[in-house]
């Protein structure tokens, strides 16, 4: 295809959407390319969130390939009517520390009315692996100035709060007592946390125990801390069930 051809070709989709009622995407720079729609649900996270999503205006990856693709791709599909407007902002490899650091261009700057927020995994790993930094105390503090900040500047705001979780595969399962005791500490700080915001707890961790019933843990995650796409289906089913008819 030529680049004219391309250009025209781009041209004509986004007349199409638009005239479809799509909601329509906002970029990377956070520059909406029209109006927002009546619900904005916003998924923050590390590397389980990103899921290899695109930095532009490509459709058909913008959401990544995960659970957060698998939810807005359901809620698009049952609810058109609705209007609903999906944001992805993971970042694989992320802390507590780099939510931070962006917190304002990715997060409230979005002015999302749903915050799902899923963050832990890399905290821990920080830690197993030596940075001092990690510890569970500044995950809990760390995390809690997010949402005392994010219900500061969006007080409407709905959080949602998914706990970290971990199966016994790979390098994860070579040393898991110790991983084990490090991210349950990480799961009950998350816990604690949807208590004291009045978040939705989403629970992983006893969803994928409990999978381990159907198959092995590593037909659910692939290296103890990346979900398969199986895992990813189980984690939007268990997201969904949670949230719909409280803030949906």
């Amino acid at each position: 295809m030529s680049n004219q051809s391309r250009r025209s070709f781009i041209k004509q989709t986004a007349l199409v959407a638009g005239a479809a009622g799509m909601p329509q995407l906002m970029l990377a720079n956070n520059k909406t390319t029209a109006a927002s729609t009546d619900m904005k649900i916003l998924f923050q996270g590390d590397s389980i969130t990103d899921g290899n999503r695109t930095r532009d205006n490509d459709w058909n990856h913008v959401m990544g390939h995960g659970y957060a693709y698998l939810i807005s791709s359901r809620l698009w599909y049952e609810y058109p009517e609705k209007k609903y407007h999906f944001f992805n902002r993971g970042i694989s490899g992320n802390r507590v520390t780099n939510l931070a650091a962006r917190w304002q261009t990715d997060t409230l700057d979005i002015k999302p009315d749903i915050l799902s927020i899923l963050i832990g995994v890399n905290d821990a790993n920080g830690y197993m692996t030596g940075d001092t930094t990690c510890t569970t105390e500044n995950y809990e503090a760390g995390y809690s100035a997010l949402l005392k900040q994010t219900k500061a500047a969006l007080p409407a705001v709905k959080l949602v709060i998914c706990e970290p979780f971990i199966l016994p595969v790979g390098r994860i399962k070579d040393d898991w007592a110790k991983w084990s005791e490090d991210i349950a500490k990480r799961q009950a700080i998350a816990k604690k946390l949807a208590v004291e915001f009045d978040a939705v707890f989403v629970g992983f961790q006893k969803t994928f125990n409990n999978a381990l019933s159907k198959a092995p843990a590593d037909y659910w995650i692939w290296d103890g801390v990346h979900p398969m796409p199986a895992g990813h289906e189980l984690m939007a089913r268990e997201w969904l069930k949670a949230v719909k008819g409280k803030l949906l």
